[in-house]
């Protein structure tokens, strides 16, 4: 072998070796698909999911990541559109993420969850509050949020017990969140003989709501509960106070978010919103909210915290299957309790949280909020 060849032999041996480090490189890391809107009416929602779940991923990887490996986010837009979001899990799949923290809006996750069940890709939501997710047996289905029987009930509850009504209007966005969550509404609603007086649907995306405002008007209610997003409640708030209706609205943690005071102004002062506890005001999770802060990222989004404990369960339970088999990591999360910056968190057969509250909260102008007093 003359010189030349031996320095080409040399080459090849040491590109071989580049490309088993890079492989090796790779199959250190565990990727964690992070699924929801990146685009569309309700990126701000997608945004705080994405920020928490980032931060979980940076701070695990800091702490020496999980079993060896380095935890790495993808993150996948679905413009919160079920067409969309099952052409996102199908690309999930053609990428073999295993894990997946989404989807955001419960008409996506519902469809995308089918396929990850039937392809073994395990699931955390932590914004899809629609009972339907996980009402159908899956084993690789769990959430870190309550669900809209929980949500509903709690709403309803409270305009009965301490706003009491006289007559009360109830709308939706024709949507799986919004109408699901709206209809149980109604029903604790109507269980304490309160009048609902109009149940009527809107269309997602339309800016024009004179046409139910005169129907509020002439219903003659003074309470108007509405199940849906930020966008079309923002809009509703301003036009039925241009239009001289004086009525209170109440909204689920779908409208929570500041874009809808940007939206509703002055109008927006006085909302009533049921969301998640304040995660950040706890006292436990100050160096948490500092190192959000230190990003110049906003750690009070309803799903920031939600995100961090669903990318936080996900090692978690690797670490105890002591395996990143999807089968093996969904029984370790159903047979043990984590404590999270959310709280001690456990799962039921269906992958639903054995304990959740929202909480009823006055959202004001200026996009903070406060508890809402019991009267």
């Amino acid at each position: 072998m003359n010189k030349a060849t031996k320095q080409i032999s040399k080459l090849f041996a040491a590109m071989a070796m580049a490309g088993v480090a890079s492989y090796s490189l790779a199959a250190d890391t565990i990727k964690i698909g992070l699924a929801g809107p990146v685009t569309g009416a309700v990126a701000q929602y997608g945004e705080m999911q994405f920020v928490g779940a980032k931060m979980a991923i940076e701070q695990i990887n800091k702490a020496g990541g999980v079993n060896g490996q380095q935890l790495e986010g993808v993150v996948y837009d679905d413009a919160c559109d079920p067409k969309q979001a099952v052409a996102v899990a199908n690309k999930i799949v053609n990428d073999e993420v295993k894990f997946v923290v989404g989807h955001l809006c419960s008409s996506s996750t519902q469809p995308a969850s089918d396929i990850y069940e039937d392809e073994g890709i395990l699931m955390i939501t932590a914004a899809s509050t629609s009972p339907d997710i996980t009402a159908r047996g899956y084993q690789l289905v769990f959430r870190t949020i309550g669900l809209d029987s929980l949500q509903g009930p709690t709403a309803g509850n409270f305009i009965a017990d301490h706003v009491k009504p006289k007559k009360v209007a109830v709308l939706h966005d024709k949507q799986q969140y919004g109408e699901g969550i709206a209809t149980s509404v109604k029903q604790t609603l109507e269980s304490k003989g309160v009048k609902v007086a109009l149940f009527e649907g809107i269309n997602a995306g339309d800016k024009d709501f004179s046409a139910m405002v005169a129907k509020l008007k002439q219903a003659g209610v003074d309470f108007v509960y509405y199940g849906g997003y930020h966008p079309e409640l923002g809009l509703l708030l301003r036009q039925t106070k241009e239009k001289g209706l004086d009525v209170r609205f109440m909204g689920p943690e779908g409208v929570g978010n500041k874009e809808l005071s940007a939206i509703a102004g002055d109008a927006s002062e006085g909302l009533l919103v049921t969301l998640p506890k304040s995660f950040d005001q706890d006292p436990k999770n100050q160096a948490l909210v500092a190192a959000f802060k230190a990003k110049n990222e906003d750690p009070s989004g309803p799903f920031v915290f939600p995100a961090y404990s669903a990318v936080e369960l996900i090692a978690e339970g690797i670490k105890k299957a002591g395996d990143t088999d999807t089968a093996k990591v969904a029984a370790a999360l159903r047979a043990n309790t984590f404590a999270t910056p959310t709280g001690n968190l456990s799962f039921d057969a269906k992958g639903d949280l054995k304990d959740f509250s929202f909480v009823v909260y006055d959202w004001h102008a200026d996009g903070t909020k406060t508890e809402a007093p019991l009267k």
